[in-house]
């Protein structure tokens, strides 16, 4: 069933989970010890249901299907350990080093989405 979705729809959500992952990891400020999937799917349900477009082009059967939950299950899967997997970037630790350096923090960072969020949070901390 979700094989037989349009690219388009798929990317629609690929994006969804990737948005609605990284958002969720901000808001429990990356912290492991905070994570439940359980909440992450609450939170994404949540998001796909009131404001993801792709959701409404799909139909009520599909919807229903265990077919299509299992491959939504194994695509959220597959998307989180991407973003988990994917490096900073070079100019993100050079960046987080400086600002880290003139605020004397140290903050740890894995993967560039959470490289990003600490950016993102030194860059408030410099600005007060």
């Amino acid at each position: 069933m979700y094989k037989n979705l349009s690219p388009n729809l798929k990317s629609s959500i690929t994006r969804s989970i990737t948005q609605t992952f990284e958002q969720y990891m901000t808001d429990i400020n990356w912290s492991e010890k905070k994570f439940s999937i359980e909440d992450y799917l609450a939170n994404w349900r949540e998001y796909i249901t009131t404001k993801a477009l792709w959701y409404t082009q799909i139909s009520d059967e599909v919807k229903v299907n265990p077919e299509f939950h299992e491959a939504l299950a194994s695509r959220i899967n597959q998307v989180i350990e991407r973003i988990l997997e994917d490096p900073p970037t070079d100019e993100q630790i050079a960046n987080i080093q400086q600002m880290q350096e003139k605020c004397n923090t140290h903050h740890s960072y894995d993967c560039k989405a959470e490289a990003a969020y600490v950016e993102r949070l030194l860059k408030k901390q410099l600005e007060i």
